[in-house]
């Protein structure tokens, strides 16, 4: 069985104490591949370090909306040296996380920030030919307004999917694909079955965005790449399908997107 984590954060801190172990035991697991999703200059550098370090590990770099540096100046500079890692580094496979989130900056102007950072890494994934990896927290209609204003000629991924039916139903209008992770198989997910029914086979990935968001029956404990399989399996269960099916549809899928 093929497995795909398409985003986890193999550089938090939480690996610190036994990140190489942990890594191998995911290999050892039968995930097959994974992308290490960069979120700020640092952490791209990390995902590209780790993805030159292992065969099976891609990366991605990006300046998130919550890792936005506070001085402009330092942002645009951030995000060109952000651009010379993916030019420089054959195994960034997208630019991402990037995108929007309301939840935790309430300031209008760094709102605003948030989204002129968007639409500049959307144009150097347009320059390098890259898709993009979108976070959006309670901004839907920004995101979406951006995106298509914006348009992302490799198209992309929502990661961590909010489960919210406009933005899937708009997001899959985009030819963008959806990512689930922990929250689906969560018991206070309401209509997670609904929004997995949405989405047709050929725009659907799963992950684990780890060490965050594990999936029940861990959820509370730390978590790493080898539990994306219970994302999968809750997505076989709500579409009737073998969990292996949904293996090998994600493993494609993501392959596909991000060009491997």
């Amino acid at each position: 069985m093929n497995l795909f984590d398409s985003h986890a954060h193999l550089d938090d801190e939480k690996f610190d104490i036994d990140r190489d172990e942990i890594i191998n035991e995911i290999k050892k697991s039968g995930i097959k591949r994974l992308v290490s999703a960069g979120y700020s200059l640092e952490g791209s550098k990390n995902a590209v370090d780790l993805s030159n370090k292992y065969d099976f590990i891609y990366a991605t770099c990006g300046i998130s909306p919550n890792d936005i540096p506070q001085s402009e100046e330092e942002l645009w500079k951030n995000i060109q040296k952000i651009k010379d890692l993916a030019i420089n580094n054959k195994k960034v496979v997208a630019i991402g996380e990037i995108g929007l989130d309301y939840y935790w900056e309430k300031d209008i102007k760094r709102r605003e920030l948030q989204k002129k950072a968007f639409i500049e890494q959307i144009k150097i994934a347009n320059e390098l030919e890259l898709p993009i990896v979108i976070h959006t927290r309670e901004a839907v209609i920004d995101t979406l307004e951006i995106l298509k204003s914006n348009t992302a000629i490799k198209k992309g991924i929502f990661h961590c999917c909010p489960l919210n039916r406009e933005l899937v139903k708009e997001a899959l209008k985009l030819d963008f694909y959806i990512s689930f992770a922990g929250p689906i198989t969560f018991k206070n997910s309401k209509n997670a079955n609904e929004i997995i029914e949405m989405v047709p086979d050929d725009k659907i990935l799963i992950e684990t965005d780890s060490p965050y968001l594990s999936p029940e029956p861990l959820r509370g404990k730390r978590n790493d790449s080898r539990n994306v399989r219970y994302i999968a399996q809750k997505i076989a269960e709500v579409k009737k399908v073998p969990l292996e099916q949904v293996a090998d549809i994600t493993y494609k899928n993501a392959n596909r997107i991000f060009s491997i």
